[in-house]
């Protein structure tokens, strides 16, 4: 596996791979609803964020994304024939790295609030914590991670 720094000629590839998650699938219609669009994203690219794509035998199959400013990462979308295979755990590292890097020592996400959701199990599992509910539309649970925490 090879994680690297997304560029502006992946932009479409972080639209393919985005649509075709199972888990909290949104098609392009639904995230541009939410704003989110090849102009959005690069401009994300060359401000305060940061994404990363992780490619297995050359081929793009997940990415991350997380934005300075906010304190947060947006979202890690795995392909569906590559999940289970540490593509995630590999992706939220590297992220982390990021924010301590810039000296960031608590960062947050918004996932489902539902314990049966494969990505709220998988956060927990990497040691970040719920800490409350958001009820902007569909209920939401915002959880945190803090460098160094025993």
């Amino acid at each position: 596996m090879n994680i690297r720094k997304a560029q502006f000629e992946d932009i479409e590839t972080l639209f393919e791979i985005r649509t075709s998650v199972i888990e909290n699938h949104q098609s392009r219609e639904e995230i541009a609803k939410l704003g989110i669009t090849p102009e959005t994203v690069a401009e994300m690219l060359q401000t305060d964020c940061c994404a990363w794509i992780a490619e297995i035998d050359a081929k793009p199959v997940a990415f991350s994304i997380a934005n300075a400013t906010e304190k947060t990462i947006f979202g890690i979308f795995v392909l569906p024939d590559f999940e289970g295979r540490g593509v995630g755990r590999a992706l939220m590292e590297k992220a982390e790295e990021w924010f301590w890097s810039q000296d960031i020592e608590e960062i947050w996400l918004l996932t489902g609030n539902d314990p049966n959701l494969r990505a709220y199990g998988f956060y927990l599992h990497l040691g970040w914590v719920a800490v409350g509910v958001e009820t902007d539309g569909d209920m939401k649970g915002a959880m945190k991670f803090v460098k160094n925490r025993s």
